[in-house]
Order: C-alpha cells, then structure tokens, then sequence
C-alpha cells in the first residue's frame, strides 16, 4: 500500500475514481447519482523481494462488528494481470450473509484482535474456523486489466503477495451516498483533498492517513506529499470530492 507521495492524488488515480464504467455500478446498488469517493491509494505488490516477507493472513471486515446491515460496497480497479500466483485479493464467500449471527456469537471473544478503528474488525482462527464450519470457503480472486472488482464491507477479506512473475499493481475504488456524510466528515474531505492525503477505505473521511514515510530509518527525501502529476477533476466530477456538498456558514 503506497501511503505516501501524493500517490492517492495522482492523476491516474483520479482518472480512475472518473470513470463513468466505474462511477455507475456504485450510483445503481445506491440508487443515486451523488456519491462520494475515498481519496484510496493503490497497491503495487513485488514478486520475489528478499526486504520483506509475503504477507501473512490477516482476515479483516472493514465495517463496525456492531453493525449488520449493509453500509458500503468496496471496490479495486485492476491494473495488470492477475493470476493464480500474482497475489491479490482473496475473500471468505457468503461469509457477509452471516454477520449478524457471527458478531453475536463472537461478541464477548477472549482473544480479540486489537483495532485501531471502530470500522475495522480482525477473525481469529476461532472465528476462521466457525466460518469454515458454516460452508464459508476463502476464495482467490482473479482478474484482467481492467476488472472492476467490488464486495461488501462485511465481507472477510485480506491481500495475497505474488509468488509467481508478475507484480501487482490495483487502485481501490470506494463510493457511498454523501448523505451518509456528516458536513464536519465533508470539511475533512476538503482539507484532505487540499493537502494530497489518502483517507481509509471509508469516503466520508472517518480517517485521513498522514503517516511518516521513511527511507532507511530517515524521513524519505522523495515522498513530497504531492503526487507527480497533477489529478484534474472535472466540473461535474468535484461531487466525488464532497466540497461542492459543504453548506456556507451563515
């Protein structure tokens, strides 16, 4: 996940989120045309680095486990090819359908993972293994250049490192009502967009991520937190940002 360097401004990036192919699916499951898009970052995963181990399971929800109902639809904009062995996501199928059972079972679990954010929730293997149990298989997903992939927030969920040849390289792509948004959420929204900040998965701004970007122990001279190339915005297309829906003080 790259954090830094403007990365979630870049203009590509924006480009993407402008999309009309991938701005439509999101207005017909909310059944709206004014929506709101998380400022996401993207994701570039190498095959074969020896600096860093592949990653280990980390089963995740990215929705409050004391929420049931559906509130968010994910989504990811796959950049290159990706296989069997190019890493990428991988879901717990049907696993969403079972949240209300599954929270209420869980509710009181000894061994709770720890989470940095109310809108986040970690399965441990007690969790993993009710899943399993209900007929919930994990499920590798495959996709072209391209592909728009989405998923309910309750849905469990992690990222896969490749192993095989090829990088993988995808933008996250998340749009909800900006009548889910607060105007103090909206004001957040601006600042972050003013700034060139990523926000989480969440695009009414629950979270903006402004963490140190080092390079050997040091702040990196190359992180400007500005992105290479300018995004550009169209007129129409500010809506995603939210400001154009922030009310003038009287």
């Amino acid at each position: 996940m790259i954090l830094g360097y403007g990365a979630a401004h870049e203009k590509f990036v924006w480009d993407i989120r402008q999309e009309p192919g991938v701005v439509e699916p999101f207005k017909r499951v909310y059944d709206t045309d004014d929506l709101i898009v998380s400022f996401d970052s993207v994701n570039a995963s190498f095959p074969n680095r020896a600096d860093l181990p592949p990653n280990k399971p980390w089963p995740h929800q990215d929705q409050d486990p004391e929420t049931h109902e559906f509130r968010v639809l994910q989504g990811l904009v796959n950049l290159l090819p990706n296989g069997d062995s190019d890493g990428g996501l991988i879901v717990c199928k049907g696993a969403h359908q079972l949240s209300r059972e599954f929270h209420a079972e869980f509710k009181n679990e000894p061994n709770k993972i720890w989470a940095w954010t109310r809108e986040w929730y970690g399965f441990t293997q007690e969790g993993l293994a009710w899943l399993e149990a209900k007929g919930c298989p994990w499920v590798k997903i495959n996709a072209e250049p391209g592909d728009l992939i989405l998923w309910d927030s309750r849905t469990p969920h992690y990222n896969l490192s490749p192993t095989g040849s090829r990088p993988r390289f995808c933008a996250y792509t998340c749009y909800m009502p900006v009548t889910d948004a607060t105007q103090e959420q909206l004001a957040q929204k601006k600042k972050a967009f003013d700034e060139c900040l990523p926000t989480t998965h969440w695009p009414n701004a629950l979270h903006l991520v402004d963490l140190p970007v080092n390079r050997n122990g040091a702040p990196c001279p190359y992180n400007t937190r500005k992105p290479s190339t300018e995004c550009e915005v169209s007129a129409e297309n500010m809506r995603l940002t939210g400001i154009p829906y922030i009310r003038a003080l009287a």
